[in-house]
């Protein structure tokens, strides 16, 4: 039952195989059919934004089966580091989650303990949903998730604090921490070099110090990327867990730019319309490109 879960999480095989790189997409609409059209496009796992996206806990909980039919991996973001809020995601049977606002080793040993069962952690037992999401057929038992989930499921801290930022280190070296994943824009406002444009030197040089905290504890380490083009640069400086691209960004620029093409007008149009429809993300977009 062991190997039933090891292969369903692509995520975590993606990582642990060969070079160790996943690319990922984020999905903040919500809707089953939306989440297996993305999971379909190849990726090794979709994030289900609970954070920022516009994903309930029904529609969360929906998201995560309809991913994990197309093996792929359903990644949840939670709002905040709540305990509860961890165990809504996993017994939803998530194969990861990624928690966002953490500010010390304090927070980062805290979820640890809501993450993982006994005797690691204190995570309730009970769910009839979690076994569906790693498989289908219906042969993992209840009791066989839970004495395989805390060596199989993956949690993945957000470094977007200047209090994490600061502690960045020692956040790495807390056994059951997988993954250090982070967010550029808020790490750039609360270091005080919010993104406008290209990133600050400064905000260049906090995530180089996170890859290298990542590296030095034998942790994976991951970002956020608003497109494909600036997803592969990651991938070059020795990142892991990449997203590539949000439905938020991706609906909108493609529709824009192909109105465009039909108007005759592409370039101008579609960088107007990614401008106003897409937000900070696909603004950014524009900007790579030129």
């Amino acid at each position: 039952m062991a190997t039933i879960m090891k292969n369903a999480n692509t995520l975590r095989k993606a990582l642990n195989t060969g070079s160790g790189l996943s690319f990922g997409a984020w999905q903040m609409l919500p809707g089953t059919h939306l989440s297996r059209t993305i999971a379909r496009a190849g990726f090794d796992w979709i994030c289900i934004d609970c954070e920022h996206g516009n994903i309930a806990d029904n529609e969360m909980h929906e998201s995560v089966h309809a991913v994990a039919s197309c093996n792929v991996s359903p990644i949840v973001r939670i709002p905040a580091n709540e305990g509860w809020m961890v165990k809504r995601a996993l017994d939803a049977g998530a194969h990861g989650i990624i928690v966002p606002l953490l500010y010390s080793v304090d927070d980062a040993k805290r979820l640890v303990q809501t993450a993982k069962f006994p005797p690691y952690g204190k995570r309730g037992f009970g769910s009839p949903f979690s076994m569906g999401a790693f498989d289908g057929k219906g042969d993992l038992s209840g009791f066989d998730y839970m004495n395989n989930a805390n060596e199989n499921l993956l949690t993945i801290v957000q470094i977007e604090t200047k209090e994490a930022l600061d502690c960045v280190e020692e956040i790495a070296k807390v056994d059951g921490i997988d993954v250090l994943f982070i967010g550029p824009w808020d790490l750039g406002n609360n270091i005080g070099y919010p993104v406008k444009g290209d990133f600050s030197p400064e905000l260049k040089e906090a995530i180089a110090r996170i890859l290298k905290a990542a590296q030095a504890a034998g942790k994976k380490s991951g970002i956020y990327c608003p497109s494909g083009e600036v997803a592969r640069q990651y991938a070059d400086m020795g990142f892991q867990m990449i997203s590539v691209v949000n439905d938020m960004t991706a609906v909108p620029v493609f529709m824009a730019e192909s109105l465009s093409k039909a108007k005759g007008s592409y370039g101008h149009a579609a960088a107007q319309a990614v401008k106003g429809a897409a937000y900070g993300a696909a603004s950014l977009v524009t900007q790579e490109k030129k």
